[in-house]
């Protein structure tokens, strides 16, 4: 049964210049950490660490950027009072990690929420990416790793099986060599509530989960209406992600950047991550963040208005409804399933 839409109503918090007095800070601490006046921050479901409202995402960061220019981002956007950072194993063959580890040297991994994801299914292959991850990132504990492309209807059984990935993560967090585990996919909101049902099954709760959120979900297989309002009651912290529906929204003409990023902003979530590979593109999501107002019921009719017709097939949704973003299939031994 689908549930209704969230309401999206949430108060926005900020953090004192000394973190204190509103949770902990981004790093778990109650420290130091210097904010910018212009970003609000959020709690990360019941973890009790407050994380930006802004995610940088890690794929673009090496795409079709230099390295300069990726160093200059993810520090000017800490700078900023961005605190969560996003990144994951195989993204760019690994450039994104190494090139956001060489980003955190100078005392910018203490003020960062680093957040990465891992493919292997099996847990001698979590293990060796989670690893590997540590060492690019060149840290000894990240706050986040995630299961990445939950998008399969058996990916939930590889993971919780005897042998299975998320035993390599509960092994790692016990080690200290992060803090929490979530999940992340982008293909049928069914598939995320079966891998909540498996987890359950299990006795194990996520600490957070990651989903597309965005003006044109509301209308087709919408993680929005099915999976958001669970994550909620069950106190999961909400990594929204693809808020421009990877550009989509903005190239079809039918609403504008900051609509996008302040319609996603206005669900409760954590965090909105969203892909950033210029100077521009992160003062255009820090814009959204500083003028961010709860955004009024005739407001939102209308723009859902606006994009119902272009949504209502998921044609716009490529993540949903072809392979073209579903990097495990394109490279099935990434899941290790092979080598056991």
């Amino acid at each position: 049964m689908c549930e209704k839409p969230s309401t999206g109503r949430f108060r926005r918090r900020r953090l004192r210049a000394d973190g204190s007095g509103d949770g902990r800070t981004a790093s778990g601490k109650t420290g130091d950490m210097e904010r910018s006046s212009d970003m609000s921050y959020r709690p990360l479901g019941s973890t009790g660490v407050l994380v930006s409202l802004v995610g940088l995402g890690g794929f673009h960061l090496a795409e079709s950027i230099d390295e300069e220019l990726t160093v200059r981002l993810v520090r000017t956007a800490i700078d900023r009072g961005v605190t969560f950072l996003d990144n994951c194993w195989d993204y760019n063959q690994g450039a994104s990690e190494e090139r956001m580890g060489r980003a955190l040297r100078g005392g910018y991994r203490e003020r960062a929420f680093l957040m990465t994801k891992i493919d292997g299914r099996t847990r001698r292959e979590a293990a060796r990416q989670l690893d590997e991850s540590l060492r690019r990132l060149r840290t000894d504990r990240i706050d986040l790793v995630q299961h990445h492309e939950v998008i399969r209807y058996e990916d939930p059984h590889l993971i919780f099986a005897e042998g299975g990935a998320n035993e390599a993560l509960v092994e790692a967090r016990e080690a200290g060599k992060l803090r929490f585990i979530g999940f992340t996919g982008h293909k049928d909101p069914h598939i995320h509530l079966h891998m909540l049902d498996v987890a359950a099954g299990h006795d194990f709760r996520f600490d957070a989960v990651q989903l597309p959120l965005n003006v044109f979900d509301a209308h087709y297989r919408s993680f929005e209406r099915q999976v958001l309002p669970r994550l909620v009651r069950e106190g999961t912290g909400v990594l929204g992600m693809k808020p421009l529906a990877a550009g989509k929204a903005v190239e079809s003409g039918v609403a504008t950047a900051l609509e996008c990023l302040q319609y996603a902003m206005r669900l409760p979530v954590s965090v909105v991550i969203t892909g950033i590979d210029s100077l521009e593109l992160l003062e255009q999501a820090l814009e959204a963040a500083r003028t961010y107002r709860e955004l009024g019921d005739a407001e939102v009719a209308e723009l859902l208005t606006r994009t119902a017709d272009p949504a209502a097939r998921g044609e716009l949704e490529l993540f949903k409804t072809s392979a073209e973003h579903d990097g495990t299939a394109k490279h099935p031994e990434w899941l290790g399933l092979a080598a056991g």
